[in-house]
């Protein structure tokens, strides 16, 4: 066994040290903080505590697999830490096989297969096996291939909702032949649903289901490294919205929006106005109108929404996100940044993203400005498009539609306030005379 510093055992992840700590047989180590465990650890190692020296790389490497040995009682003589240096771990992740915590979902998708079990119901480490967030061990010790005979695939990306996906190589539906890709490899590539990838697979492992990607070399027909280290969100170059949406609709509130608070390609988009004004309503409306336009990226998140709502959304379309009124503002926070992040890397690839947020009522307001800023027409590329409910407008808009509570529960509509609302540049949405048009509504529903 490779000796064991401190050093090297603090910056190894939770769950290789849960591995090795069962390998050397400590006790009730699941209940000790990391502190403790790794201390449990190097006490447990044969001849104790090591003078502070570099750990070898553990057993677990790919790219040069060594034979597993075995003391008394079946337990593993390999090493549990998979890196001694924590900075290669993620690029490790991403060009390789799977990261070590996670594996192969089960056909469908749903959840990761359940690694097979030995007599007794625990794995070659000496671990039980469904110990939560952790492959099973056999995986980590067997090598991940040859290398030097790789079979290329190339598909089409789903995303599941543990942060994994899956290489569909016959989309839409799912087969035998799909490629699973491990969350390290969506987060570092910034995978989107429907991205195409291509890159070389492994077999299976015996704990496995699906074969794995080895790694990403292109994205959409492009160099992975060239997508993934794009230039950063904030600053691509970006202008007013020019290209307005067309909405379609016989609705008189959408109808309204469409013509005297027209909504464009990266527009941010407050709807505002009191209790019972019908927000809610003109924004399920809205997105209900988008999702039949085949170029666009619809995503509607409920945040803060009535419990009675949570389920209640425009055909075609489903929440990314449905939390309640009861939950905390952080969490509401947290869902409006992963539907805007994702979003941002549609938009980022050149494609036409929309984020419909109801309501940004009790969201922190800085996460909520966050938010409304990241919407914008890229300048020859993509666009990301925020309509967002809200009390009030946050400020830096360029759409504002207010509401009017008293027209809404009279059954008077349109029920758009003109005087509350407004839309920057419109000649770029509608023209001049559009622009004359709108100046001349507002000026009579002053008058």
């Amino acid at each position: 066994m490779s000796v064991l510093t401190r050093s090297s055992l603090e910056s190894s992840p939770l769950a290789d040290l849960h591995v090795l700590a069962a390998e050397l047989g400590v006790d009730g180590f699941r209940r000790l903080r990391k502190g403790d465990l790794v201390q449990a650890v190097l006490e447990a190692q044969p001849g104790g505590a090591p003078a502070e020296e570099v750990l070898e790389q553990g057993a677990t490497d790919e790219d040069t697999p060594k034979p597993r040995t075995r003391r008394r009682g079946g337990r593993s003589r390999t090493g549990a830490t998979r890196d001694a240096d924590p900075d290669e771990k993620e690029p490790a992740a991403v060009a390789g096989a799977p990261a070590d915590d996670e594996t192969a979902p089960a056909p469908g998708g749903d959840r990761p297969s359940r690694a097979r079990r030995s007599r007794g119901g625990r794995n070659r480490g000496g671990a039980t096996e469904d110990h939560a967030g952790r492959e099973d061990s056999r995986s980590r010790d067997e090598p991940a291939g040859d290398g030097g005979d790789e079979a290329l695939v190339t598909g089409v990306v789903e995303l599941l909702g543990n942060g994994s996906g899956f290489l569909r190589v016959s989309p839409p539906e799912p087969s035998d032949d799909d490629v699973y890709i491990s969350a390290a490899q969506v987060r570092r590539c910034e995978l989107v649903s429907g991205d195409q990838l291509a890159g070389p697979v492994r077999a299976p492992r015996r704990s496995e289901r699906y074969p794995s990607l080895i790694r990403i070399d292109t994205i959409n027909d492009r160099p992975a490294d060239e997508v993934a280290e794009g230039t950063p969100w904030d600053e691509l170059a970006c202008a007013f919205p020019a290209e307005r949406f067309a909405l379609g609709a016989e609705d008189p509130t959408l109808k309204a929006i469409e013509w005297l608070t027209p909504i464009g390609r990266g527009s941010r988009v407050t709807i505002t106005g009191g209790p019972r004004a019908g927000k809610t309503e003109a924004l399920r409306r809205l997105a209900g109108a988008l999702a039949t336009q085949e170029d666009l990226d619809v995503s509607l998140v409920y945040v803060g929404v009535r419990p009675e709502e949570l389920r209640e959304a425009p055909e075609g379309i489903a929440p990314v996100a449905a939390l309640g009124l009861g939950v905390s503002p952080d969490a509401q926070g947290q869902a409006v940044e992963r539907a805007i992040d994702a979003a941002k890397r549609v938009a980022a690839r050149g494609g036409q993203a929309v984020v419909l947020i109801d309501s940004l009522a009790a969201v922190p307001v800085p996460v909520a400005r966050k938010a409304l800023a990241a919407a914008r027409a890229i300048v020859d590329g993509g666009s990301l498009t925020v309509i967002a409910t809200a009390p009030d407008a946050l400020g830096g808009e360029t759409t504002v539609i207010a509401l009017d509570a008293t027209l809404t529960s009279t059954g008077r509509l349109p029920s758009l306030d003109l005087v509350g609302s407004g839309t920057l540049r419109p000649e770029l949405l509608v023209g001049e005379a559009g622009a004359e048009a709108i100046a001349s509504a507002r000026a009579a529903a002053l008058g």
